[in-house]
């Protein structure tokens, strides 16, 4: 069986580092197969346990040039806090370093500085603050790959060796005809340029990150266990499934359980996104790290450490931020031809000034050469989709919508039709019995309700709940049932006190070749309500009626999406007529009418038939099909864990009006990618040429080396900050 880990990465800095590390790692036999997030800095890779160990996973990446923590130990967030902290640190000095002994070397050189001082004050910044861009060129040279830091150490080297050598043996250069002038400013302030805008990078990727660190923080840190008639306060990593825990006023829940005794009003928002606070009672579940207002109760542990809702929140919300959109492998594939593209260039620049260049050739050769490897170093494609998705699943999630992965936020986009399950999902699903009519003289509507609940005593469908509860309501003794039979889409069957009876719709009666009243049956299914007809002995003997009260959200839910332009559906097993009438209250004008549990899926796929990309919202089992055909599959929340696992976007706030802000976020999360695509693309088709010198024939203009690092730095950090601003967008 395949394991899947997710471990972070150092090291890497642009598009072409994800290449080479995902190619490294896909080549590992056992390894099925490997994505690795620029943006969140991690690989998750999909293996056979029994081939692959850590240390081959481990080996693989570091072969390249980068170092993977492999390392089992869970870091806390003030752990993870503290190494981001000392990283940036070490990074804000090295750019500091870099920039005022570069300063000092370029105030040097109008004043006069003697070139052997510029070579000393040039060297630390060069093999200290630049050693990262060697310690990942050198491995990366050997596989023969290449990266951004590739392009840096090979320009930052040919400058600051050209400037040595002139330094050291000045009459050599001269013999050719060249005044021996250093470039110990261009490798010093490129270096330090490119590390500022790593920083300001890395700080800017920590605050597309926020979500996860806000819901870590939700946590609680201890729990009040009462054993043996004494409460006393543990860490919350002592906590087990089974413990007693008390929860006073303003307390965090800290795992999720069942209340046991005591009532109270909780705030459920942070998994929710609802405001309004939860009246909860003995019997009812609590969530870990929810806020309790009022009341003191006291609760069992069901579910604890990486079981719990929030747990499992984390978990879905890390792995969508480090999954890797469709639209992404476009800048992947670009940037893996890239940079060897890009040393060819520049080795063409040098040729081409070299040949026809002004005088002194060599030196307008070397100083575009170093600007073209500057300026093409493709950081800004490879953060181009991830940021925006890292931001994009956050708010989702803050908002309790989870979405599963980069490329379910990538098609919610494209859904132009949406198809709404009735049971559970439209409606509350918990539908009651409104009425009860004898359909002959042996019967009273006692005995029907009688013959009916017992019968559906075995059953687990919502409607069989609704007419056992009448029965229990109305203090009805249930009878023995033998040979009970569900069938399914029809109804159940068995016998009672040696009569045959059954209970169901239309086509069990048909089946049974039991006549049944047409008109009265049709009046109530006008009214919205699904009727059970219940059969003795091959005659009917009544009708009940069941009815499901809406959601609250279904019509707004169901007008967001019309107004937006989607067509909206509802499938449903009910018949045709109570299926019109449940619509018609939320506005739904195509309704898919007594469709068998396993024939949603086909139904689905009818629609895709269409030309049309379809979105499935439901809560059940038996939706499980329909929601892993669709286009997206979105899950309620409220529903099983066999359809959220099968969805693709999981609604935790049970709000349907977040199918409409599902799609919107997309849409919006879509825009900002491929913004940040044109421009990233955009910045290298047209400052290459620039770097190259196609300007200089006719308005004598050439890029800086420096101010080619200036631009690529500003590139990075432009794109990281257009997916910043999804965070104002409201949903």
């Amino acid at each position: 069986m395949e394991t899947k880990k997710t471990f972070p990465i150092k090291g890497m800095h642009c598009a072409s580092c994800v290449r080479v590390i995902e190619k490294s790692l896909s080549e590992v036999a056992g390894v099925s197969s490997a994505t690795v997030n620029l943006a969140t800095e991690q690989a998750s890779v999909t293996y056979d346990p029994k081939i692959v160990t850590d240390q081959v996973l481990s080996s693989a990446v570091e072969g390249v040039g980068y170092k993977a923590e492999l390392e089992q130990k869970l870091k806390t967030d003030m752990e993870q806090k503290e190494e981001k902290k000392k990283e940036l640190s070490k990074l804000r000095n090295k750019v500091v370093f870099s920039l005022v002994l570069g300063g000092v070397v370029v105030a040097g050189g109008f004043l006069g500085m003697p070139a052997w001082m510029q070579l000393v004050l040039a060297a630390p910044v060069q093999f200290w603050a630049g050693l990262e861009f060697y310690k990942a060129t050198i491995p990366a040279l050997k596989h023969r790959t290449a990266n951004m830091d590739t392009l840096v150490a090979i320009g930052t080297s040919v400058a600051f060796g050209y400037s040595a050598f002139v330094t050291v043996f000045p009459d050599v250069i001269r013999k050719v005809g060249v005044e021996p002038a250093p470039y110990f400013d261009v490798s010093t302030i490129i270096i330090g340029l490119i590390l500022l805008g790593r920083y300001f990078e890395a700080k800017a990727k920590a605050g597309t990150s926020e979500a996860i660190k806000r819901l870590i923080g939700l946590q609680a840190k201890t729990a009040r266990v009462v054993k043996d008639g004494q409460e006393i306060d543990i860490p919350i990593s002592e906590v087990s499934a089974g413990m007693v825990i008390r929860v006073r006023p303003g307390e965090k829940i800290p795992v999720d359980g069942e209340i046991l005794e005591g009532e109270s009003s909780i705030d459920e928002s942070m998994v929710t996104g609802e405001s309004i606070p939860v009246d909860k009672a003995k019997g009812d579940s609590v969530v870990g790290a929810t806020l309790n207002k009022t009341g003191t109760f006291t609760f069992q542990a069901t579910k604890v450490g990486r079981d719990t809702l929030l747990s499992q929140i984390i978990k879905l919300v890390e792995e969508a931020q480090s999954s890797k959109a469709p639209i992404q492998r476009l800048a992947d594939l670009i940037s893996s031809y890239f940079v060897p593209v890009v040393i060819m260039l520049a080795i063409a620049t040098f040729v081409l000034w070299y040949v026809v260049g002004p005088q002194p050739a060599f030196l307008f050769a070397m100083l575009n050469m170093v600007a073209v490897l500057i300026i093409a170093c493709p950081c800004a494609m490879g953060l181009a989709t991830p940021t925006a998705i890292m931001v994009g699943t956050g708010i989702g999630a803050e908002k309790g919508i989870l979405i599963k992965d980069a490329e379910s936020l990538e098609t919610a986009h494209k859904v132009n039709t949406v198809v709404f399950d009735k049971t559970g999902t439209l409606t509350n699903g918990k539908p009651v019995v409104t009425d009860v009519l004898v359909q002959s003289a042996k019967f009273k509507v006692q005995s029907v309700l009688q013959a009916a609940a017992s019968l559906e005593k075995g059953s687990e469908h919502s409607l069989a709940e609704a007419i056992v509860n009448k029965a229990e309501e109305e203090k009805i003794d249930l009878k023995k049932v033998e040979k009970f039979k569900a069938i399914p889409g029809h109804g159940v069957e068995g016998l009672i006190e040696g009569k045959k009876v059954v209970l169901g719709n239309r086509r069990l009666m048909q089946r049974e070749k039991i006549q049944i009243n047409e008109k009265e049956i049709e009046k109530l299914e006008n009214e919205g309500k699904t009727v059970m007809m219940l059969g003795v002995n091959g005659k009917l003997a009544g009708l009940i009626a069941v009815a499901d009260t809406l959601k609250t959200s279904s019509k707004e839910a169901v007008n967001k999406l019309q107004k937006m332009g989607i067509e909206v559906a509802m499938i449903t097993g009910d018949n045709k007529r109570t299926a019109q009438a449940i619509a018609a209250q939320v506005g739904i004008k195509r309704v898919l009418a007594e469709v068998l549990p396993d024939e949603k899926e086909k139904e689905v796929k009818k629609l895709q038939t269409e030309g049309k990309r379809v979105g499935f919202v439901g809560d059940g089992i038996n939706d499980a099909p329909a929601l892993a055909v669709s286009d997206v599959g979105i899950a309620m929340g409220s529903g099983t864990d066999v359809a959220i696992e099968a969805g693709d976007i999981t609604l935790i706030n049970k709000d349907l009006s977040s199918v409409a802000s599902a799609i919107n976020l997309s849409k919006k999360t879509m825009r900002t990618i491929k913004l940040n695509l044109f421009w990233a693309f955009g910045y290298n088709i047209i400052l290459i040429p620039v770097a190259m010198g196609i300007l200089y024939p006719v308005f004598q203009v050439l890029m800086s080396p420096i101010l080619a690092s200036a631009a690529m730095a500003l590139s990075s950090i432009s794109v990281v900050s257009n997916s910043l601003l999804l965070k104002k967008y409201k949903i």
